[in-house]
């Protein structure tokens, strides 16, 4: 008892000198986000070699796997402590809605809507396999900030079809709207509110629950997104362990923490005594099967010579190294275009369970040309045949949590 207490100690005072160490170093951390609260890190918080230095000295704080958990249950306990949700709401009755079955090329799109606090509603769409034996793999698919028209949130065609590819592999695929986005934005519903982090946090694990309350295979739940689908995927990630398999595309950074309200607009990341970035954040699901998708146009540049590494050798303390990889594409930009998703489909396929040979052609590419793109309010929940129901919570101030 002495001992192990002993070295709990140790790992304290380790992890706090590091992090002391490391914030003497710092003297040009910016914070875009119009604040008063020093213990937000938005944006570009840290300078590239700013980035590199903590890592380096967060490394010495952990050294054994058992040293590794204590750090990623601070880390998680900061995560939910910071997003005001150290407690969990009691979770309510999903009450869900269904639109009719949309029915094509091997899955089939049903949209839908549900509970995930009284009277607040997350909604999106299931896309499942048609004629699959057994129980599905579930994938939760966020989307990140697009905003165009045409390039709208989930209803971005690069979404639509890695969930519906996903799908016909033999996965239950749901994509969700962000807080604020979609329908829920005509309702009267604003992503740039405070408390935006918290819930998209919760709806993200309701999200989950509801996978598994339609059946999806519990050993067996993936989550993928781009930019800050992915942020949400590493949170979720590092927060429930019920997730089997991340895929955080364009997003892991040493020095970018998320630019947006709903990434860093609460304080996940720094108190006065703690300091983690979204490297740690992702690490938390260790030793789980994690991809990483970086490219050179964004902040995961340097993906391949100093984020992977890291986790690289997080994952080395369980001697699970194999479960951890990195797919740089050199020439692309930032999002989940062609690339991703060809990298992406395979490691899913692999670690789910899916049939990667449904994805393909029969000359072994891949093939996306099947899929039909729909139009934004196609996939919507709510409409004529389904009107709101009574009592739904119609804009951000009306949450009681």
């Amino acid at each position: 008892m002495e001992e192990g207490l002993g070295k709990d100690i140790t790992l304290l005072f380790i992890c706090l000198s590091a992090v002391l160490m490391f914030a003497c170093c710092i003297k040009t951390a910016r914070n875009p986000l119009e604040t008063d609260n020093p213990d937000l890190c938005s944006g570009f918080y840290f300078t590239e070699d700013q980035g590199r230095e903590f890592l380096s000295c967060m490394k010495t704080a952990y050294t054994t796997s058992s040293e590794w958990e204590r750090r990623s249950e601070d880390i998680r306990n900061h995560i939910l402590k910071g997003a005001g949700l150290e407690i969990f709401p009691d979770k309510c009755p999903f009450k869900p809605v269904f639109s009719d079955r949309m029915n094509y090329y091997g899955y089939y799109v049903q949209n839908v809507a549900f509970q995930s606090l009284p009277g607040v509603y997350v909604t999106g769409s299931l896309y499942v396999p048609i004629d699959h034996e057994g129980r599905m793999a579930g994938v939760l698919s966020p989307h990140g900030h697009w905003t165009k028209p045409g390039e709208y949130g989930r209803y971005h065609p690069d979404v639509q079809k890695r969930c519906a590819v996903i799908a016909r592999m033999g996965a239950m695929v749901l994509s969700y709207d962000m807080v604020g986005y979609g329908q829920m934005k005509e309702l009267g519903w604003r992503h740039e509110h405070p408390d935006t982090l918290k819930l998209q946090l919760w709806n993200s694990i309701r999200c989950l629950d509801f996978l598994l309350y339609m059946g999806a295979d519990p050993e067996r739940i993936g989550i993928t997104g781009a930019s800050g689908g992915a942020t949400q995927a590493i949170f979720l990630a590092a927060v429930d362990e019920r997730v089997s398999v991340s895929v955080p595309v364009d997003m892991v950074s040493a020095y970018f923490f998320g630019g947006c309200i709903c990434e860093s607009g609460m304080p996940v990341h720094k108190s006065e005594h703690f300091q983690t970035n979204n490297v740690e954040i992702a690490a938390c699901a260790a030793p789980r099967p994690m991809l990483l998708v970086s490219v050179s146009g964004d902040w995961t540049k340097n993906t391949p010579a100093v984020e992977c590494p890291h986790i690289k050798y997080i994952y080395s303390l369980y001697n699970k190294e194999d479960n951890i990889k990195n797919v740089h594409l050199y020439e692309d930009i930032h999002g989940y275009g062609l690339s991703s998703r060809t990298a992406v489909y395979p490691f899913l396929a692999e670690h789910l369970g899916l049939d990667i040979k449904k994805a393909l052609n029969a000359e072994g590419t891949l093939n996306e040309n099947t899929v039909i793109i729909e139009e934004m309010d196609t996939l919507y929940c709510f409409g004529k045949d389904n009107p709101f129901p009574e009592g739904i919570v119609r804009n951000n101030d009306e949450v009681e949590w």
